[in-house]
C-alpha cells in the first residue's frame, strides 16, 4: 500500500473538497499540491505543451508549408497496428481539409515488414511524390531516408520508438526520446507526436495568413482517433496522454464520427458510453486486426470515411478480420501453454523465446503479452520463414525490453521498440543462443520478486465508504492505463455470504461487514467456491457501479482475496 503524507492527504480534501479516499489515491500516485491534483481531475486542453519544445518541430512545419504553399505531393507512410493506422489518418485528414495534395502508404506486414523500405520508397517516387512523412516508424531507417534523399525524396520523421545510434539524415527526426530534445513528456504515442505537429503547423499557417479566407479548423475534433493511438500503444496515462484520452474518450461516447459510429455499432456498443476498457476491448482489437491479418488501409478508410453506408461495410470487414484474429490467437496460445506447462520448469526461466514456422506473424504480439501477463516473464514470439524470424516480444513492468535486446544485438538482424514492447528479426540458427542470453540478462536484472504477481493497494477503507458519492469523485481518476490503473481498495474482515458460481466460472458472493453488504464479482475465479462458505476476509477489490436490467447497483470488481484464520 502506497505511504502517503498525512498533511498532504488532508490538504487536498481540504482545498478541493474530495473524499479522503481520492485523496489517498492521489498522493499515493505522488499527486500532492492542490494545483497537480486539480490538473490531474480536471483535464484540459489549455495544458498542453509547447510543440515546438520537441526538437526538429520547426524544420518540419516549416518544410509541410513549403510543400502545403507548392502543391507537392507528400506521401504519409504509417505502421500496421493502431498507433500507425490512427496516426495516418489524423495527419491524412488535416492535410485533406487544408487542400494538400497527400496520400498514404502502409506497408504489408508480412512482404515488407516495419518501417521504410526501398521498394515502396521507389513506388512513392513513381507517384510525382517529393515528400515522405513518416508516422510511428522511420526513427532507425537510417539507409532508407539517405535512399530516398538520393531519388530526390525529402523525409519527416514522427516517431516515438527508442532512438539507437545516429539519427536519419532527415529534414526533420522528430521524436521526444532523442537525447537533445525538451519535451517535458518522453512517452507519447505516434498519433499524440502527429496532433502536436498539427498543432504546429496550423499556428505556423495561420501566421502565413493562410486562414484568411478560410475556416480556422478544431483540432479538438481529431481528438477520438489520437485518444484510439493512445490507449491502443498502452502510453502511460498521465500528462498529455491522460488530456488528449479524456476528451478523446468523450469524443468517442458521441460517436459523431461515420467511420467511429460504425465500429461501436459492429462492436455492440452504439449505446454505451465509451471509456479505457471499452475502447481497448472493443474498437481497437477490430482497427489492430485489419493490420494483422487484413489491409490496413480498410481501417484508415474507416476513419477517414464520411459516408454511412461506406462505414458500415468496412466495419463488418474489419469485424471478419478480428474473428479470424481471435481464432488464430487462440491457437497459438493454446499451444504455447501447453507446452510450457508440460515440458519447461517455468521456475527455472526468466523469459520465454520461442519460434514456429505455423504461427502468423501478424497475431504473435498480442500472444506474447499473453504469456508474459499468465507467466511474469518477458515473452517474445518468432515466426519463422525460410530460415529467418520476425519476433515481437512484450516485457513485465521491471524490465526495459529493448534495453535487453541492444545487449542481444550480435544475434541479431535488426531490432526497435520501447520498454515494453519490441520487434525483431533473426536468423533461425542463431534464436536458441539469444534465448540464452536474454534469459541471462533478465535474470541479472530483475529480482525474483518481481516474477510473482503483486496487487497493489490504492486505500484501506471500510465497506460503510464505499458511496455512490465515492463512485462519483472515482470517475474523476479516469481514464484508467498505464502509471494510472484503476484504483484498488480494500477492506479487511469482511463475512462472504451466499457465494455462487455465474457464467464461464465467475465467482459472484455478497460481503458484509459491521451491517453493510454489497455484492461482489470475481471474474475467472469460480474454483476458490470450496473455500468460501461462512468464511471473514480481506478483500482487494475496485468499487463500480453495475448496470442490469434498467438498474444499477455498487458493485465491488475483486482484484485478489485472503482468507483470515478464525
Amino acid at each position: 500500500m502506497p505511504d502517503g503524507n498525512e498533511e498532504e492527504r488532508n490538504l487536498l480534501v481540504r482545498e478541493l473538497g474530495i473524499h479522503w479516499i481520492i485523496s489517498s489515491i492521489l498522493t499515493g500516485r505522488h499527486i500532492l499540491t492542490p494545483d497537480e491534483a486539480r490538473k490531474y481531475l480536471h483535464p484540459s486542453l489549455h495544458d498542453l505543451h509547447n510543440p515546438f519544445l520537441m526538437k526538429d518541430m520547426l524544420l518540419g512545419v516549416d518544410r509541410m508549408i513549403s510543400a502545403v504553399f507548392r502543391k507537392e505531393k507528400v506521401i504519409v507512410y504509417g505502421d500496421y497496428d493502431a498507433d500507425g493506422i490512427t496516426s495516418v489518418a489524423v495527419l491524412v485528414k488535416f492535410l485533406r481539409e487544408i487542400q494538400a495534395d497527400v496520400g498514404y502508404y502502409i506497408p504489408d506486414r508480412i512482404e515488407e515488414g516495419y518501417g521504410l523500405n526501398r521498394k515502396a520508397i521507389d513506388r512513392i517516387k513513381d507517384s510525382g511524390a517529393s515528400l515522405i512523412v513518416t508516422v510511428d516508424c522511420g526513427i532507425s531507417d537510417r539507409d532508407e531516408v539517405l535512399y530516398a534523399a538520393s531519388l530526390g525524396l525529402d523525409t519527416i520523421i514522427l516517431d516515438h520508438h527508442e532512438v539507437s545510434g545516429p539519427l536519419p539524415n532527415a529534414v526533420a527526426s522528430i521524436n521526444p526520446k532523442r537525447p537533445d530534445d525538451t519535451f517535458p513528456l518522453k512517452h507519447l504515442a505516434a498519433v499524440g507526436i502527429v496532433f502536436n505537429f498539427l498543432i504546429a503547423l496550423r499556428g505556423s499557417l495561420r501566421k502565413n495568413g493562410f486562414w484568411r479566407d478560410k475556416p480556422y479548423p478544431n483540432l479538438k475534433e481529431y481528438l477520438d482517433l489520437v485518444a484510439l493511438g493512445t490507449i491502443g500503444d498502452i502510453c502511460p496515462m498521465v500528462d498529455e496522454n491522460r488530456i488528449f484520452s479524456r476528451v478523446g474518450l468523450e469524443l468517442l461516447t458521441e460517436g459523431k464520427r461515420a467511420g467511429i459510429r460504425a465500429l461501436k455499432e459492429i462492436s455492440g456498443i452504439d449505446d454505451s458510453t465509451v471509456d479505457s476498457e471499452k475502447a481497448s476491448f472493443c474498437l481497437i482489437p477490430r482497427i489492430n486486426a485489419a493490420g494483422r491479418v487484413g489491409l490496413p488501409e480498410e481501417a484508415v478508410e474507416l476513419l477517414l470515411s464520411d459516408s454511412v453506408t461506406e462505414a458500415r461495410e468496412l466495419a463488418l470487414k474489419l469485424e471478419s478480420y478480428n474473428r479470424k484474429r481471435r481464432a488464430l490467437e487462440k491457437a497459438i496460445l493454446d499451444e504455447i501453454v501447453e507446452h510450457i506447462d508440460s515440458t519447461i520448469d517455468s521456475s527455472n526461466r526468466t523469459s520465454f523465446v520461442m519460434a514456429s514456422d505455423k504461427w502468423h506473424p501478424g497475431v504473435i504480439g498480442i500472444v506474447a503479452s499473453k504469456i508474459a501477463d499468465r507467466y511474469d516473464r518477458p515473452a517474445i514470439l518468432i515466426s519463422l520463414r525460410d530460415g529467418v524470424g520476425k519476433g515481437s516480444g512484450r516485457s513485465i513492468s521491471n524490465f526495459n525490453i529493448f534495453q535487453g535486446l541492444k545487449e542481444c544485438e550480435d544475434y541479431l538482424i535488426s531490432y526497435g521498440g520501447h520498454r515494453y514492447a519490441a520487434g525483431i528479426s533473426i536468423l533461425e540458427e542463431d534464436i536458441e543462443q539469444f534465448s540464452d542470453l536474454l534469459d541471462e540478462i533478465v535474470r541479472e536484472n530483475v529480482q525474483k520478486s518481481d516474477f510473482v504477481s503483486a496487487t497493489v493497494i490504492d486505500a484501506q477503507c471500510h465497506l460503510n465508504d464505499i458511496t455512490h458519492e465515492l463512485l462519483s469523485q472515482m470517475e474523476l481518476l479516469a481514464p484508467f492505463g498505464s502509471r494510472n490503473p484503476e484504483p484498488v481498495l480494500c477492506v479487511r474482515n469482511v463475512n462472504a455470504l451466499s457465494p455462487a458460481i455465474v457464467g464461464k466460472n465467475h465467482l459472484r458472493m455478497r460481503v458484509s461487514q459491521s451491517g453493510v453488504s454489497r455484492n461482489s464479482i470475481w471474474f475467472s475465479q469460480g474454483h476458490f467456491i470450496r473455500d468460501l462458505h461462512d468464511s471473514f476476509l480481506d478483500i482487494a477489490f475496485t468499487p463500480q457501479i453495475n448496470y442490469w436490467n434498467g438498474s444499477s447497483d455498487i458493485q465491488l470488481k475483486m482484484k485478489d482475496i485472503k482468507i483470515r484464520e478464525n
